[in-house]
């Protein structure tokens, strides 16, 4: 009796000292997957396959943020651009270890009684400030040649989970820019049209899953167990994702229908294989993409206030080139983890 009683113990003090990861997530089509995989159990089979505990917590999209900078959670679902601004303006090196997708037409500037980009000088304007949506609004009229009245619009800080009832409440509004399935809806309102998506601006608004560099590299190697895990359970459940039952299931994370989550994905180009992940890590593409979103991070001052140029926030990417000052890495895209999903070494 001892002895089992011993061993008991023994087993509940391993299991108890079992390192343990949070990854953050916010409704978006292409995160809203971590909703199911944490629900059937899918995390928890691949963290046991590590000896790790992971749990999965769902935030408005800018508390996550926040969560992930104060070092509250370990792992966040966002999207390029906060990756690199948010953690590089408070000293919190981070690191990509699964490309997910890129907005396809999921995110959009909406107005309402047919207005144009040009009409919109001196008009409120609904977004989440400092987030892909000021990225948007910015690449919209800059395309446009537009780029003098940027300034000139009224910008609304208002969070993703009110923007919706916001705009819908307040005739005052003339525009919003947010995501689907906000859009959506907001599209079905009478009068309201989209101006300009991001299916205009292809690759360059990213939805990853970063991991705090320094977790990564903790020294009992349980930060590279959880990168894998993540990984693995991350394309496990992809791979499901062509059965409408499993993707209900996923809906039901943003009170979705089926239809409603499937017109989402019919926007978002999801890398449904580590493979496709993979060559858009690799494509020229992603540095071209992210010259965009650094020099727009630094115009906006979201680098840190004792950034003095651009270079001061640097990425190494996947062919260890880096963009800006070699000591100042900041955000980094790591392959090694999809590669290895596709080479069935996880």
């Amino acid at each position: 009796m001892r002895t089992l009683t011993l061993f008991l113990l023994i087993a509940l003090s391993a299991l108890a000292q079992k390192p343990t990861f949070t990854v953050g997530w916010s409704v978006y089509a292409g995160w809203t997957p971590y909703f199911y995989m944490n629900k059937a159990g899918i995390l928890r089979k691949w963290a046991d396959k590590y000896g790790i505990a992971i749990k999965v917590q769902r935030f408005d999209y800018a508390p996550s943020l926040d969560a992930f900078v104060a070092r509250n959670i370990d792992a966040c679902a966002m999207t390029n651009m906060e990756a690199l601004d948010m953690p590089a303006a408070s000293g919190v090196p981070t690191t990509v270890v699964l490309i997910g997708d890129y907005s396809n037409g999921n995110d959009a500037l909406l107005v309402r009684n047919n207005l144009q980009l040009k009409d919109l000088t001196g008009k409120k304007l609904l977004l989440v400030q400092k987030t892909v949506s000021e990225y948007l609004y910015d690449r919209a009229m800059t395309l446009n040649g537009l780029r003098e009245q940027i300034k000139r619009v009224r910008l609304i800080n208002t969070s993703d989970s009110d923007i919706a009832n916001a705009f819908m409440g307040d005739t005052s509004a003339s525009a919003v820019v947010t995501w689907k399935p906000m859009v959506s809806l907001l599209l079905k309102q009478k009068g309201v049209t989209s101006l300009f998506n991001s299916s205009q601006i292809p690759g360059e608004i990213m939805d990853l899953t970063v991991v705090r560099t320094d977790v990564l590299n903790r020294s009992d190697g349980s930060g590279q167990k959880f990168a894998k895990a993540l990984t693995g359970a991350w394309f496990e459940m992809l791979s499901q994702m062509s059965n409408d039952k499993i993707l209900a299931a996923i809906a039901e994370g943003s009170q979705d229908t089926l239809a409603s989550y499937k017109e989402q994905l019919s926007t978002t180009k999801m890398f449904y294989t580590p493979q496709s992940a993979v060559a858009f890590g690799t494509s020229p593409d992603l540095k071209q993409k992210m010259a965009l979103v650094r020099q727009f991070c630094f115009d906006h001052g979201l680098l840190g206030a004792n950034t003095k140029s651009v270079d001061d926030v640097a990425i190494r990417y996947p062919d260890t080139t880096i963009q800006g000052k070699t000591d100042r890495v900041r955000l980094v895209f790591d392959l090694n983890y999809m590669q290895m999903a596709d080479q069935g070494k996880l």
